[in-house]
């Protein structure tokens, strides 16, 4: 326990007195014998903040002998520091030579905290004893009082009833007292308590036409014997109606109308304000009416001339009798002329979008004060662009007609209109009245304004608005169509695709299109009233580079000395169809600046072997061959010593490394387009001059032995037929014996020759495999 520090607190804490019994503890006593009535003694806790439902308990004894009260024990909820207020559980009278235990279900959590403050007052009898002892918080409802729901705050408007409802679970007794509590003190019953179910029940709280005096802090009390329920404090919001300070201004006056100006800047009262109303009424007159006003200024029409007006404004904020008194009034008079006033109440029967039909209320005698009167209608527009072009017309009405229709008008444009009536003694003209013609359908596109930026899959096209929109222009409309192409693989004419953009959008950027393929393009625009006329053009897309099929660079699929053979795959043409291919052999310097290929330009200007060589350069083209030479996938050999479309495929220099592309072409309508691949290397080959090593080359040398082996064994062979021709008498070609022999032999040197080479022309994990047999299949090249 710990003092605390408020009115309450001005009590005698010498009161409290623990006392100390073996076999019982100890608790807290107050003798009433010993003190004064009145005296009171204050028992405050520490601050308390709980998460959770919790419990306070306690056990209190007050008893006396004579059965007169001792005193009043009291206990009091001050919430986050607020003030004490009144009492939420309280007990008087003698209860026995007994301790009773009561509960306090504070309905408090965090971050709120509160504190909880024991009084014991002494009363005039002053006999007895009052005491405390086992007071707890326990981490569970209470059991005999219950427990409060949030309560939450209530706004209402000055002069309203405020109503809150407290819902209260746990058990109950039949005595049990609901009440409200105000922070300054003040308790008012509940007006009616609805039992929801066993264990709930519904406590409703009145309090009649409040005001800004009653705002406070309020909160639910449940009281009995064996406790009290407590819930949060919730805040009771009273709204003053507004009221505007100032009167409404006078903008203009006529002989029928009044325009004002609201001016409620400033107001007496809370907002928001929700609506406002503008109250006006003959100052001699019984009647008023009231207009709500979404604006700053209104027009008050159908005045009577020369007549004296009392206006005022009300304004409303949210919530039941939210409306405050009307402000400070606007006296002010209509206009007077002659005739009294100008005709009134023009207004459009019919508008279409080239003429526009209109009516206004007949006149009589009263009104115009002469039986000869003239009334015209003047009407104006602008027919271009600026001020200057300006339409203007006055037509003479036929005597009692109170209808016109004027005709030849453009669409969608404002018509200032305005009656004027004239009479002998006088001109009265009436307020010009804006009306806007109706839309018409829009002129169309000017083909000379839409510009296009085409690419290989996408063109970018603008356009602009129409020189007649003849209204609101709300959309475009572009269809497009692929109506040709020289790629098969396009279909022509291509399904209709149609994209819609808003007025401000006069561009569009059209994707996934078809490379060196030509779309229609029809544009056209849309008001209220449909579609105009469609201004079409045609845009072809640029072509594309073919593409090839292959991934990574092929294995040859034969290789000599001189000569490398390669697959040829024809390329995909995209957007127009591959003209021609060429086959490039460039030197592999792999010590010198080769020439890098640029991006897409690859090969683009043709070059000969002859002019390689007198250029220094380092590719020349080796064939030229037309597309319709290689519709499926060929082999070709390089350095065939033959000539295509004229170029010569030179034998290549074996003793040099050498670069093969393939290249396709193609064009349309004076495009071309290029890609290029590489598709082989062949690598130089190159005599050993070093001496055979045993240690070293084991492996050549036996292979060397078998060589020869094979080598003598052809040659017995070779003299055993030429005996055995000689023996059967037979003339024998000794030349073309010999030139076999000689062929065998360089065959065979050609086979050692090649073993011992560093860099063979075939692959690097079979060149030890080169057999006396397999030198028969490169017989060209001994």
């Amino acid at each position: 326990c710990q003092q605390s520090s408020g009115d309450v607190e001005q009590g005698d804490y010498s009161m409290l007195s623990p006392l100390v019994l073996p076999a019982a503890g100890s608790y807290l006593m107050v003798n009433s014998s010993q003190h004064a009535p009145g005296q009171k003694a204050h028992l405050v806790f520490q601050t308390l903040s709980e998460n959770d439902t919790h419990c306070l308990q306690f056990s209190y004894f007050m008893y006396s002998r004579d059965g007169h009260s001792p005193g009043t024990l009291s206990a009091y909820v001050r919430v986050t520091g607020g003030p004490v207020g009144s009492a939420v559980w309280n007990t008087s009278g003698s209860h026995g030579r007994q301790w009773h235990q009561a509960e306090l279900a504070v309905s408090l959590f965090w971050p709120s905290e509160y504190q909880v403050l024991f009084e014991a007052v002494v009363s005039t009898e002053r006999r007895g004893y009052l005491g405390l002892d086992d007071i707890l918080v326990l981490n569970y409802p209470c059991s005999k009082a219950p427990h409060f729901s949030r309560l939450g705050d209530v706004e209402v408007n000055a002069g309203q009833n405020a109503t809150f409802q407290c819902v209260a679970a746990g058990k109950a007794s039949e005595a049990e007292r609901f009440l409200m509590q105000r922070q300054s003190g003040e308790v008012v019953p509940a007006a009616s308590v609805k039992h929801i179910s066993h264990r709930r029940f519904l406590a409703t709280f009145q309090l009649d036409e409040v005001s800004k005096e009653d705002q406070d802090l309020y909160r639910c009390v449940t009281q009995s014997s064996r406790g009290s329920g407590v819930s949060n404090f919730a805040e009771l919001i009273v709204k003053e109606p507004p009221t505007p300070i100032a009167p409404p201004q006078l903008l203009r006056a006529g002989s029928t109308y009044l325009i004002i100006q609201l001016n409620t800047n400033s107001i007496i009262g809370d907002g928001p304000i929700v609506r406002k109303e503008i109250e006006y009424r003959m100052t001699s007159g019984p009647w008023s009416e009231v207009h709500a006003v979404n604006m700053q200024t209104y027009k008050l029409w159908h005045l009577d001339p020369d007549t004296e007006y009392e206006i005022s404004v009300l304004l409303t904020r949210p919530g039941e009798g939210g409306t405050g008194k009307p402000g400070p009034p606007l006296i002010s008079r209509t206009k007077c002329a002659e005739p009294m006033r100008a005709p009134k109440g023009l207004a459009f029967s019919e508008i279409q979008s080239r003429q526009l039909t209109l009516q206004w209320e007949p006149l009589g005698y009263n009104l115009t004060r002469c039986h000869t009167y003239t009334v015209s209608l003047c009407y104006r527009y602008f027919v271009g662009t600026g001020h200057n072009q300006t339409f203007r017309e006055c037509v003479k009405m036929e005597r009692n007609a109170n209808r016109y229709t004027i005709k030849n008008l453009l669409p969608y444009k404002n018509i200032h209109v305005k009656l004027i009536l004239s009479n002998p003694e006088g001109r009265k003209e009436g307020k010009e009245v804006v009306f806007q013609t109706d839309e018409d359908v829009p002129g169309g596109i000017a083909s000379e304004s839409l510009t296009f930026t085409p690419l290989e899959d996408m063109i970018f096209l603008k356009w602009e608005e129409p020189v007649e929109p003849n209204g609101l222009i709300t959309q475009y409309e572009i269809s497009y169509q692929s109506i040709e192409s020289s790629d098969p693989a396009v279909n022509v004419p291509g399904p209709r695709r149609t994209v819609s953009k808003l007025r401000n959008e006069t561009y569009h950027v059209f994707s996934n299109l078809h490379p060196g393929t030509t779309y229609l393009f029809s544009v056209r625009a849309r008001t209220g009233k449909g579609f105009g006329q469609t201004a079409l053009t045609e845009i072809t897309t640029n072509i594309s580079a073919p593409t090839f099929d292959y991934g990574d660079i092929p294995s040859p699929l034969s290789e000599s000395e001189s000569t490398i053979t390669v697959l040829l795959r024809p390329a995909q043409g995209r957007g127009a169809p591959i003209s021609i291919y060429q086959v490039i052999v460039e030197e592999d310097r792999p010590k010198k600046i080769k020439r890098e290929l640029g991006g897409q330009e690859c090969f683009p200007v043709p070059l000969t072997f002859d002019d390689a060589v007198s250029r220094g350069s380092v590719h020349y083209f080796g064939a030229e061959l037309p597309a319709s030479s290689l519709t499926e996938a060929k082999p070709f050999t390089v350095g065939d010593n033959q000539t295509y479309s004229g170029y010569w495929n030179p034998p290549l220099e074996p003793k040099k490394a050498y670069l093969i592309y393939f290249q396709a072409m193609s064009n349309l309508k004076g495009e071309t387009r290029l890609n290029c691949v590489r598709i082989a290397r062949k690598a130089a080959c190159k005599e050993s001059k070093r001496p055979l090593e045993v240690s070293q080359h084991s492996e050549e040398m036996g292979l060397i032995l078998g060589i020869c082996a094979g080598g003598l064994i052809v040659l017995i062979i070779l003299l055993g037929a030429i005996i055995v021709v000689i023996r059967k008498g037979k003339p024998v070609n000794m030349t073309k014996a010999t030139i076999n022999y000689r062929h065998e032999k360089t065959h065979m040197m050609s086979a050692i020759d090649r073993s011992f080479t560093d860099q063979s022309t075939l692959q690097e994990d079979e060149r030890l495999g080169l057999s006396f047999m397999d030198t028969h299949n490169y017989s060209h090249r001994g």
